[in-house]
């Protein structure tokens, strides 16, 4: 038995999943949410092929200093995250552990924020994988984007409405694939060069202090798996095991991917360093392979989304995550069009207010935090020093977002 905090009062439920689920089925065992935590993370053939290298290309002499930094700050948001769940598991997921420490009207305004967010990353991030990613991929995607701008989205949609079964079926596989796709991508940079002295500070200790802290915020996504609590056996057992496994396999696997660029930083500068590593050390197929990879992990991130958005709507609003599933399918329906009459112009509009509404929802879960550890009896000055470092974590990605999005 536990103790959970709904709405402010604390109930005694048990380990199991919560009775009021957003859809009926078996409940989810620790391995296929592990897989649903290591596709929303980034995921990390995405982290390890491009954005880690892209983060780190200026400052490679330290990017496995920079890696292992990375990993640390972002233990602080991941401990508080796992701090509420230690309590609440439900589809609300963020949502409910604001409406457990500061109340129902605090949390909406969370959860408004959040869906902003999300909505918006859902909608424009088809035009980064087709108009930014592919084409590094394949030259002659240019006659195909037309109709993998509306593809993609309601392919997301249609394995949505395919049922939870067929969407943890393949988070499971996205995460599996993505596994196998970025060990290659280790091997091959590991075989090349593996320089210790990556590990150690050889450029100024500003930029690699900025470098590591853009990159922890690249994991940010790892709350997604989260709204998923309530659907979880034993979750007070399973989230932190899956959450925590995928984090540290990630960190391995990016570390791994990013701290041999220090030998040859100008990989660092390609448009897909993994991709770029790999046609150079293995195969132009092989390396081919890793960029479509990069491409559909960026593409399993938004499944995810899609997965978490429904549940937190149901929790919300009381209708089913059913009914929410095709209301966002029509929404892809109808936008996916009209983001063909200006691609780069709809992504890079949209790009800014989601990431924006991103660090201000989590900017709300980290503030209450310590108002929350007092109602469950946890030390308060602790939790509020854990609460502030999260904050100034949510605080310098917002700094991010303005400083190096739009214009």
């Amino acid at each position: 038995m536990s103790t959970r905090i709904v709405s402010g009062a604390p109930t005694r439920v048990g380990a199991g999943p919560d009775r009021s689920v957003p859809t009926p089925g078996r409940p989810i065992g620790t391995w296929t949410l592990s897989g649903v935590a290591l596709t929303a993370i980034g995921g990390p053939l995405a982290l390890g092929a491009l954005y880690g290298p892209a983060i780190v290309e200026d400052v490679g002499a330290s990017a496995g200093l920079i890696s292992v930094a990375a990993v640390v700050a972002f233990g602080v948001p991941l401990l508080i995250w796992l701090r509420y769940a230690k309590h609440i598991n439900s589809a609300g997921g963020l949502y409910s552990f604001v409406e457990a420490a500061a109340g129902r009207p605090v949390a909406l305004v969370q959860a408004g924020v959040w869906v902003v967010s999300y909505v918006l990353y859902l909608l424009s991030t088809t035009g980064q994988i087709v108009h930014d990613t592919l084409p590094d991929v394949w030259s002659g995607v240019g006659p195909w984007q037309s109709f993998l701008e509306v593809a993609i989205p309601l392919g997301l949609a249609a394995v949505m409405i395919a049922g939870r079964t067929a969407t943890l079926a393949s988070t499971s596989l996205l995460a599996a694939g993505q596994l196998v796709l970025l060990g290659i991508v280790d091997v091959m940079s590991v075989g090349h060069a593996a320089p210790a002295t990556s590990f150690v500070l050889q450029d100024g200790a500003a930029p690699v202090a900025t470098a590591a802290a853009r990159t922890s915020l690249l994991y940010v996504c790892a709350s997604l798996p989260l709204f998923l609590g309530g659907e979880v056996r034993r979750p007070q057992r399973a989230m932190p095991r899956a959450l925590v496994g995928a984090w540290l396999v990630t960190a391995v696997g990016v570390g791994a991917a990013v701290f041999p660029l220090a030998h040859d930083p100008a990989f660092a500068h390609a448009d897909i360093p993994g991709m770029s590593v790999v046609r150079q050390f293995g195969s132009a197929g092989l390396g081919t392979t890793i960029g479509i990879g990069v491409a559909v992990s960026i593409g399993g991130v938004m499944l995810v989304e899609y997965l978490a958005l429904t549940r937190l709507l149901h929790a919300v609003t009381g209708r089913s995550a059913r009914t929410w599933t095709f209301a966002l399918a029509g929404l892809l329906a109808v936008v996916a069009p009209l983001s063909l009459i200006d691609p780069d112009a709809f992504y890079d509009n949209l790009l800014r207010p989601s990431l924006f509404a991103l660090w201000a929802s989590q900017l709300i879960v980290f503030a209450v935090y310590p108002r929350f550890a007092r109602k469950v009896g946890d030390r308060v000055v602790p939790a509020s020093v854990l609460a502030a470092l999260g904050c100034a974590f949510a605080v310098y990605g917002g700094y991010v977002v303005w400083s190096h999005t739009g214009s």
